[in-house]
Order: structure tokens, then C-alpha cells, then sequence
């Protein structure tokens, strides 16, 4: 039978063809379903669980055909068949259940439903490539916490690494565990699936000693983010830290060396400490000063080590929130930076290309990815020429590849055209965007038109310009474009081969722009 036997635990991204029948058993406890959405499911979700909330099968088991069907956005919560579903904002895949068409499984399931199955599946390997995280579980090793609720612990981080959806396009995990020394278990690069993680997790032994937490946390952010020890570009690095009562060490300056080296931290308490511990506690406020922001979305509390499966969900969905990541912003990874290119006939073909390196080298200075840094460029003349845009490409060879292909145009000089062109069709669908938005215009003449209305209205709109002007450029019209304070916003240089020397200030004025803009 070209079928497969699964527990009441496969989910959809465990199979591995588009259409799959497979033979749920009876009797799975309905309480320990995850399932998200309704009618269509994300593929992290139970399939026997959404075969019986969907009404395809009861509880006594049976026959269903799981056909995969592409991510989406907005998985509702629905009741239904005595299963909450639950809801998840967006997912890499999906899929649907209905009735296993295969009669013959159909009379097998009959007669075998209350047989245990084997599980004959392999997870996917490029796992949930939505949620874009490189991870360190920091786990409380020490005497406060002891063996029992040590294996509590390690059995809550595990549910958790399975709900992220690791894989080799999603999020990466490592462990350090705190207590007397840190004691980093395994890297970001040593597993990428998540049954690896989950055995390693299983196998780490308890260690004992004081909770040094803000030792542990220290020695993490600065040794295990390393590309060496697989942290990825342009990833947010995150550490979540569980603590159960209280760190026996200064845990402040730890949170600050963490938000230094671009670290978002969490900290996950368990137990408060009790009133005789509480003299003990070095600092009560602890968790506000280690966190990366104070905002209330880095800290997490649970009652208690038991019944924590209701708090993966929430805790997977903040690690999976990218965009707030404040710790990760900085102005390399969290910029679009447009480029405004005069194509008229006065440059020339040798000094076009000259223009088109200066470009490469400011793009090269930034971290662009999808959820990183983003490069546009639009050539005008009297018109104007989108050459490529913000989505159309998230690495930087690529970038770099497509400015490397740029066709010189030749023709007159319309500027404010161009920028009143660019403002509406290039930084206007990213206007809501998490990014701070700058547009480079590189001229080397006199506009034939306005150029101080557009660049205000560009401004207005929350772009941010730089003049850079070559040759006969006049420097009343750079000024006019040029954002505030002008003088550190325009540049000129009286020959093309002057451009090179002005990269490292452009680049060092976008990141002052950057810093000041979050202050």
C-alpha cells in the first residue's frame, strides 16, 4: 500500500510528498493536539489532530489523504470536535485534509486502528524559513533549580525548538548552560534538524552549583555568535535566558555587553524567589536591566516548571517576531537605501561606470537580505528608469551583480522629476516598512526642473537625502535636495575618480542619520 502509518503526534512538515494517505491511529489523547487554523492547516500542526477537527475521522482512528498546500498568513482559532485549534500569524506550508480515497487502507484501518504505528517520517529539512533566528538557550544548571526541575526544563526547550520550525533555511538553536562556569552543550552549526536538537537536549547532564547567570550570559553574548560557530549575517542573535528564582551574580552589565554585541535577550522566570531568598537577590529589578528593551516583550514569566506546554506558543511567536528585534537593528542591517542615477549625455560611458563603483561600494557596506538591509536604483534622463527595486533582490551578490548590469541611458536632466518618480513608485511601498529610508542623488549638472519642491516632499515622506555632485553640478540645487542639517547631507567632487574618496562618509552619515533617528 503506498501509505504511511503515523502517530497521533506527525505533522504535515514530517511527510514528504505532495499527496500522502496516511492511517491515523484510535484513541489519541485530544488534549495534547497542536493544531493551527481551520480547514487549512499550517504544517506544524497535528495531522490526526486536523483530521478530527476537521470531521474527517472521530477519535477511533482511520484513512485520510493530506494534500500540501503553500504558507500563508492568519491561521484562525477554531472549536471544533473537541479541539481548539489555535491561531498562528504566518507559516511556511500548509496543507488540508479529507477522506483517504485509498479503500483498501481504508479496510486496514479498520481492522488494525488500535495498533500502534510506526512513525515513517523524516522531517523537512530547510524547516519554517519565516521565523529567521539564530538562538542560545541559556538553561539554569544550578543548585536552585535540581535535577527534577532541570528535566522539566530541558523538556520545555525542547517543544519549544520543535515549534520553531528548525531547519537549514530557519531558525538555528544552540545551549549554554549556567551555573558555577558556563558550559556551552553545542553550537548554532552543530545540528539542523529538529530530532538532532531534541536528542542533544535530552542527553545534557545537570551540573550543580551557584546560578551564575550573568556570567553565563556575558561569556554567550561574546563567544557564541561567532561565524565560526555558525551564527549567520544579517540573522537576529537572540539569547533566551531561563532563570528559576534568581541569578546568585550581577546580571546588568551582562544585558548591556549582550545589547553591545547586537544581542537580543530574553529572560524566562519560573518561580519567583521566595521571601527568605529574596534577601539574597542581589538586584530585584535584575530582569528589566538584562533584557534588551524594558517594553515588556523581552521578559516571560511561568508559574511553574509544570504544565508549561500551554507557553511554547507564545514564546515561538515572540522569537519568531523579527522586526521587534530592536537589539539587532543597526545601521547596516536595517536601512533602504536607494540610488537616484544621472544618465544624461554630459557623463559619458567611462565616468558612468565609475559612478556605478561608487555605488557598489556604498551597497557593499550593508547587510541586505530579506529581512536586512534592501538597495534600489532608478536611472533618469528626462525620464526615468526603475533598474531595480527594494524586493527585487535580497542578497548582495545579487545587488551587486544587477548594479554591475545597469545600461548607461544618455539624454537631458530632469531631477526633481526623477526624485517626485522615485518618492511615489520605489519608497512608496515601503513606506510602513520597519527600515529607515535614504535616497543617494548623484548629478553632474544643472536640473532642467524644480528640484527643492519634490526633495521637500520626498523628506515629508520619511526619506532622508544625500547630494552627491560631480563636475558642473551646482551647489545651490545639491543643497536644495539635501536633507538637514545640508552641510553633512551634500557632497562634491570637481572630477568622477573623486567618488571613491567619499564612500566611507557617506556610509559613516547614513549610520549617524540611523543612530540619531533612534535616539
Amino acid at each position: 500500500l503506498a501509505s504511511t502509518a503515523v502517530t497521533c503526534f506527525t505533522r504535515g512538515l514530517d511527510l514528504r510528498k505532495e499527496t500522502e494517505d496516511v492511517l491515523c491511529p484510535a484513541n489519541c489523547p485530544l488534549w495534547q493536539f497542536y493544531v493551527f487554523g481551520d480547514g487549512v492547516y499550517a504544517s506544524l500542526s497535528s495531522i490526526c489532530g486536523a483530521a478530527i477537527h476537521s470531521g474527517v475521522i472521530t477519535n477511533a482512528g482511520g484513512a485520510v489523504r493530506i494534500q500540501t498546500l503553500p504558507g500563508q498568513e492568519n491561521y484562525p482559532a477554531v472549536n471544533a470536535n473537541g479541539i481548539q485549534s489555535q491561531v498562528l500569524t504566518r507559516w511556511a506550508s500548509s496543507f488540508s485534509v479529507t477522506r483517504s480515497k485509498n479503500t483498501a487502507l481504508e479496510a486496514v484501518g479498520r481492522s488494525v486502528s488500535t495498533a500502534r504505528p510506526s512513525t515513517g517520517t523524516r522531517p523537512l529539512p530547510q524547516g519554517n524559513k519565516y521565523c529567521k533566528a539564530d538562538i542560545a538557550f541559556l538553561i539554569d544548571g544550578s543548585y536552585n533549580i535540581g535535577q527534577r526541575r532541570f528535566n522539566l526544563q530541558k523538556n520545555f526547550v525542547g517543544k519549544v525548538a520543535v515549534m520553531l520550525g528548525i531547519g537549514t533555511e530557519g531558525p538555528h538553536v544552540g545551549v549554554v548552560q549556567a551555573s558555577e562556569h558556563p558550559k556551552i552543550e553545542f553550537y548554532l552549526k552543530n545540528f539542523t534538524a529538529a530530532k538532532e536538537v531534541l536528542f542533544a537536549i535530552k542527553e545534557l547532564g545537570f551540573r550543580g552549583g551557584n546560578s551564575n547567570t550573568g556570567k553565563a550570559l556575558k561569556h554567550t553574548a561574546q563567544k557564541f555568535f561567532s561565524l565560526e560557530n555558525g551564527a549567520r549575517k544579517g540573522i537576529p542573535k537572540i539569547i533566551v535566558v531561563f532563570l528559576d528564582g534568581w541569578p546568585s551574580d550581577d546580571i546588568e552589565e551582562a544585558g548591556i555587553v549582550a545589547r553591545e554585541f547586537g544581542v537580543n535577550v530574553f529572560i524566562v522566570s519560573v518561580a519567583k524567589p521566595t521571601t527568605e531568598e529574596l534577601g539574597m537577590v542581589q538586584d530585584i529589578g535584575f530582569v528589566d536591566k538584562a533584557v534588551c528593551r524594558n517594553n515588556g516583550f523581552f521578559s516571560y514569566q511561568m508559574p511553574t516548571w509544570f504544565g508549561t506546554t500551554k507557553y511554547v506558543k507564545p514564546l515561538v511567536q515572540k522569537l519568531c517576531s523579527h522586526e521587534q528585534m530592536l537589539c539587532s537593528k543597526t545601521c547596516y542591517n536595517s536601512v533602504n537605501i536607494g540610488f537616484l542615477i544621472d544618465g544624461s549625455s554630459s557623463i559619458g560611458d567611462s565616468n558612468f561606470r565609475l559612478v556605478l563603483e561608487f555605488i557598489s561600494n556604498v551597497a557593499k557596506a550593508f547587510e541586505i537580505s530579506d529581512i536586512g538591509s534592501k538597495i534600489a536604483a532608478v536611472q533618469f534622463t528626462y525620464d526615468q528608469r526603475t533598474e531595480f527595486s527594494f524586493t527585487d533582490y535580497t542578497t548582495k551578490e545579487k545587488v551587486l551583480s544587477a548594479i554591475r548590469n545597469i545600461r548607461y541611458m544618455s539624454g537631458g536632466t530632469a531631477t526633481g522629476d526623477a526624485i517626485s518618480f522615485t518618492t511615489r513608485n520605489v519608497f512608496g511601498p515601503m513606506k510602513d516598512g520597519p527600515n529607515k529610508n535614504f535616497l543617494i542623488v548623484l548629478t553632474d549638472g544643472q536640473s532642467y526642473d524644480d528640484v527643492r519642491g519634490p526633495a521637500a516632499a520626498a523628506q515629508k515622506a520619511g526619506i532622508t537625502i544625500f547630494s552627491v555632485g560631480v563636475a558642473w553640478a551646482p551647489l545651490d540645487d545639491l543643497k536644495d535636495m539635501a536633507s538637514e542639517p545640508r552641510e553633512s547631507h551634500t557632497f562634491f567632487t570637481r572630477e568622477f575618480t573623486g567618488l571613491e574618496q567619499m564612500v566611507p562618509d557617506i556610509i559613516r552619515g547614513i549610520c549617524k542619520d540611523f543612530l540619531d533617528s533612534k535616539q
